[in-house]
């Protein structure tokens, strides 16, 4: 064995810094053709458990190693799919040798020619090594085959991988087919929806900057003779004393009290100082130069010392999404989550409509509070549906194009919709009314299997998943679909099992603890500084609408800039920097002049949040245990929406100063930023299982440690060197579709987190595996 794996050993060793979280390796034969040198292994004795490894030619060994990038990792959460510690291991690779660990049934299935090979590799598809208890790449916790896998080459050893799980059963019907590829395409209704529901209000509610109290006796003067007779300057702003050529700011709240009927006839046209002041008796006028109509907050007159209503109506909207997300939760769990998806979209489609006719303040707050019950679950229920049958190497894609195409032009569209209707009335009709196009849903959009399978309706699943595998031009052998269903009634016990959990959970223990309260108060930060920004717009000194599309067309390079960074960079410290930045960009906004200079400061302010807010959701559900993730999740994205009723106050300090807003976002950025860096990183590690793995889960990281600077080592050498109790943990994979609460947009964000969340390889039973073949003289 020595003299067999001298050769293999060496190349493993020039090759161990391009490798990237692999544990254990799965070999690729080359598929070309040349003699097979073929080296003989004595047979073991009858009985023994000394693993049957046969010999295969070093050049074939040799090719797979210079033609593949990286060696295929099978307990990795970046490409491979993982092995459980329920069942026994059937093919251990961790001193250069392929054979089968001392606690198996039955010795792996090792082909002597190339052709067997070939063959065996055709029939599998996958290329794992495995039996009947599961091989690398499946297991009984849930395995994702070789995801990047070349098809060129073929598994040294080959056996059947079998389909325990949802995302073992995507390769056979398509991981990104066409009906996948429909299923993206009608994501982009219900990005829009989300957008109109979420931006709408602030054009719904906007107040011209200048206003005057309206003075019914001076209607026949020019509008600069009336405010020059009747309206106090604002000393504030403009001096005591107006020089000639410099603009008069004029009271939005005051007028003289005087009867403008005797200064009339007394031929007075300037108004004189010391006159007595008053409020405004007949309400005011408007000047729609910065914008161009007429909102619910000029109609019903919103100003002065009712100017808090607008923001308070805002605050309303964040408490129905609040109720919304509970609700439709619950119906989404109950009955499906179909009937939430278009449920959610009519109550906002019918609330929308409705606001166009309200009559005064509640009636409009009402409606606001039901338009909020949509804006929580309008997209995301459709987001998680089309991830949930993507497969998984094609998730990063879909769950940052969705957001940067549709989601972004959709935002961008949005003011001019309102620019060129100039009625909020009729705006708010015309945004509201495609959400009733969500009544098609169940027609175009299938059920989620996952929740299909936790109920018990395993045959309605199938039945979705054939056809799938109609649409994509698939063929798949029954036996597939029935160690699919198999595999179900398993992992509804589990998911049983797993019900005893509460969010309360978290924080019984002081680890733990200390890293659920730090997420909620960087995740509450992360949500007020974005609703910050987004609302902070009218106060940068442009154009309303301009800056606003500006702003929102940041989205679109923050989310290709988190695609190419996140699963390189780690996810702490870029929160940690994308943070910070912002909370910079926020606070120099305030040190130059209003105008361009100030609004280009506090749109990278807005594009840098915009990046955190991307990985803000996502980072939760990795630090979290499987067990507790969905409630978990669900509850520090609750915790986000209260830091959202805040954020239309924080915007409302521009009342007092228009640098106070940008302010209180730029320390909060920082604050948050900073907090980051006391959480464990993620990226290359086996995510937390049970409560025991998450108050252990990055203990021994320190708070500098970078993932593009760290040593590279293998998992194998780490497992010897770590406590191997550490890391043994019960196996559940049905948690990621227990709520759809807790599928939020970051949850699926990464390929990386959805095997993540799946069972993971346990490295206890790996050592004692070792230890046996030791012991049993291997």
């Amino acid at each position: 064995l020595d003299k067999l794996t001298a050769p293999l050993k060496g190349r493993i060793k020039r090759n161990k810094e391009k490798e990237r979280r692999n544990t254990f390796r799965e070999f690729y034969v080359p598929n070309r053709p040349h003699k097979q040198k073929t080296k003989m292994t004595p047979k073991p004795e009858e009985g023994s458990n000394i693993p049957v490894v046969h010999a295969v030619d070093e050049r074939e060994l040799s090719g797979s190693l210079n033609n593949s990038s990286s060696l295929s990792s099978i307990a990795g959460a970046n490409s491979m799919g993982n092995l459980s510690n329920n069942l026994k291991l059937s093919a251990f690779i961790n001193n250069g040798f392929v054979g089968e660990c001392p606690a198996g049934d039955k010795p792996a299935m090792i082909s002597d020619t190339q052709d067997e090979l070939r063959k065996e590799h055709k029939n599998s598809q996958n290329g794992s090594i495995g039996n009947g208890g599961g091989g690398l790449g499946g297991g009984g916790g849930g395995g994702g085959g070789a995801a990047n896998a070349n098809p060129a080459k073929m598994a040294v050893a080959v056996a059947e991988k079998p389909v325990v799980d949802f995302d073992d059963l995507l390769p056979h019907v398509g991981e990104f087919g066409r009906y996948q590829k429909i299923l993206f395409l009608l994501m982009i209704p219900f990005a829009f929806f989300v957008a109109f529901v979420y931006f709408s209000q602030i054009f719904i509610t906007l107040v011209p900057e200048e206003h005057w109290c309206y003075v019914p006796e001076l209607q026949h003067l020019s509008v600069e003779q009336r405010r020059a007779l009747s309206i106090p300057v604002d000393e504030s702003v403009t001096g005591h004393f107006a020089e000639d050529g410099e603009t008069i700011s004029y009271s939005k709240c005051t007028m003289y009290a005087v009867n403008f009927t005797e200064v009339l006839a007394n031929n007075i046209r300037k108004a004189d100082p010391s006159w007595p002041t008053q409020p405004c008796q007949n309400g005011w006028e408007y000047n729609y130069t910065d914008v161009p109509y007429a909102t619910v907050a000029t109609d019903f007159e919103w100003v002065c010392d009712h100017a808090y209503l607008p923001t308070l109506a805002q605050s309303i909207f964040f408490l129905g999404a609040i109720a919304g997300g509970l609700l439709f939760g619950w119906i989404a769990d109950r009955y499906g989550r179909i009937p939430a998806l278009a449920g959610c979209n009519l109550i906002g489609f019918v609330a929308g409509v409705a606001t166009a006719f309200v009559g005064n303040f509640w009636q409009f707050s009402l409606c606001r509070f039901l338009v909020g019950f949509a804006f929580d679950n309008c997209f995301t229920m459709m987001y998680i549906l089309v991830l949930e049958y993507v497969g998984p190497k094609w998730r990063t894609f879909v769950a940052n194009m969705s957001i940067a195409l549709f989601f972004t032009t959709a935002s961008c569209a949005l003011p001019w919709i309102a620019y060129y209707l100039a009625d909020w009335k009729t705006f708010a009709i015309v945004t509201s009314a495609p959400l009733a196009l969500a009544i098609f849903t169940p027609l175009l959009v299938p059920e989620s299997a996952r929740w299909l399978v936790s109920q018990g309706k395993i045959d309605k699943a199938i039945g979705i998943l054939k056809k799938f595998e109609k649409i994509n031009r698939k063929t798949i052998d029954a036996k597939v679909y029935q160690e699919f269903s198999d595999s179900c009634v398993r992992l509804q016990e589990e998911e049983a099992a797993n019900s005893n959990y509460s969010v309360l959970d978290l924080f019984k223990t002081p680890r733990l603890r200390n890293i659920t309260i730090l997420l909620i108060l960087i995740w509450m930060a992360i949500s007020l500084v974005f609703d910050g920004h987004v609302r902070n717009v009218g106060s940068l000194g442009l154009d309303l609408f301009f800056t606003f599309t500006v702003a929102a067309a940041t989205e679109l390079p923050a989310d290709t800039f988190l695609t190419l960074t996140l699963d390189r960079w780690g996810r702490r410290w870029l929160a940690c920097g994308t943070m910070v930045a912002s909370g910079l960009f926020s606070l120099f906004a305030t040190m130059v002049p209003m105008g361009a200079y100030s609004a280009t400061l506090a749109i990278l302010g807005r594009f840098s949040v915009n990046i955190s807010y991307n990985i803000g959701l996502q980072y939760a559900a990795e630090l979290l245990p499987t067990v507790v993730r969905a409630q978990g999740v669900a509850f520090i994205h609750i915790m986000g929406y209260v830091a959202s009723i805040v954020a239309p106050f924080v915007v409302y300090l521009a009342n007092v100063s228009p640098s106070l807003p940008l302010i209180v976002l730029g320390i909060l950025g920082i604050i948050g930023g900073l907090l980051s860096l006391l959480l464990p990183e993620t990226l290359g590690h086996d995510l937390p299982q049970t409560l025991a793995d998450g108050e252990e889960f990055g203990r021994g990281q320190k708070i500098w440690d970078f993932p593009c600077l760290a040593k590279k080592v293998d998992d194998c050498e780490r497992c010897d060197d770590l406590p191997v109790e550490r890391f043994t943990r019960a196996t559940s994979k049905t948690s990621i579709g227990a709520s759809l609460r807790a599928s939020t947009r970051g949850e699926l964000r990464s390929s990386m987190l959805n095997r993540s969340i799946r069972s993971r390889v346990s490295v206890r039973s790996l050592a004692q595996c070792k230890e046996e073949q030791v012991s049993a003289g291997v």
